[in-house]
């Protein structure tokens, strides 16, 4: 989720409007193996997903104990869907805000498998990322489960699932499109072009793409409880480790990864190759 942005010199003059773009990132760039900046974003990964599951877990374990009607709670008690549907979204904007300057922020496979269909990533750092990621939403989710066992176990260890009253094809499709809609926000809010052109709107990309983030969460909770994020879902699910939840897993590794995929083709090869295109036909007419 970096914010990549270079200006094109022409005539003496720089000129934010005629922005050219950097050349997409190697396939293999085993150059990178020889830097610490990779391994420090290794480390930002791994510890930004760790803090990612373990207040987002801890929150819906929360709200699941407060309105527990053998408890004496009721639905109105706790922080709700919408306060479930902060805290990711919250927690999102935080710690890209937090690690864009490092590791671009990812804190997400399918935003790092999107980037790496758009060229914005090598294939060793992006298989290096979702590594960090998957290792780090284990330890967040395992974190939650050593403080708070008993509720742990008790509430679901907030993992993933479908819910009562909705089908494998129902939460594949959830899945899909909640994904897209995040990808495709972090394509827009990170365009080194848009930002280029726009310079003098001041934009804040961490806010739209946690944000979007909520936005995803509250349309979805009731259906998957949300995933579109394939480290949070595997981080949950291996310490709660219950089969229901193996069962209904491949959805939150393959509806994200399709989602971040059609995401990136379109924003990456539909719609920037069309702007692309106009401004060559825009110069050329000048």
């Amino acid at each position: 989720m970096t914010k990549d942005v270079e200006v094109h010199q022409e005539q003496g003059e720089y000129s934010a409007k005629d922005y050219q773009d950097p050349p997409p990132s190697p396939l293999f760039d085993l150059d990178e193996l020889k830097k610490w900046s990779l391994y420090r974003a290794i480390i930002a990964e791994f510890i930004a997903t760790l803090l990612f599951l373990y207040i987002t877990i801890l929150t819906i374990i929360g709200y699941n104990s407060q309105t527990d009607t053998n408890k004496g709670g009721t639905e109105c008690d706790g922080v709700g869907v919408l306060g479930i549907a902060w805290s990711f979204g919250g927690m999102i904007f935080i710690l890209v805000y937090c690690t864009a300057g490092i590791s671009g922020g990812h804190i997400n496979p399918a935003v790092t498998f999107g980037l790496f269909v758009g060229r914005k990533i090598s294939l060793i750092r992006a298989f290096l990322y979702i590594v960090a990621q998957s290792a780090g939403a284990i330890s967040g989710a395992g974190l939650a489960k050593g403080f708070q066992k008993s509720y742990f176990d008790r509430y679901g260890g907030g993992a993933n699932f479908v819910h009562s009253g909705y089908n494998k094809g129902t939460a594949l499709g959830a899945e899909i499109i909640g994904t897209f809609v995040l990808v495709y926000t972090v394509f827009s809010a990170t365009d080194p072009k848009r930002n280029a052109r726009d310079s003098h709107v001041p934009v804040l990309a961490p806010l739209p793409i946690g944000f979007a983030v909520f936005m995803v969460h509250l349309a979805t909770i009731p259906i998957t409880g949300t995933g579109i994020n394939p480290a949070r879902s595997f981080g949950s699910a291996v310490i709660y480790n219950k089969e229901k939840i193996w069962d209904d897993h491949w959805i939150f590794w393959v509806g994200p990864l399709i989602g971040a995929f059609v995401a990136a083709v379109y924003h990456q090869y539909i719609l920037r190759a069309a702007a692309i295109k106009a401004l060559g036909s825009f110069r050329s007419n000048n």
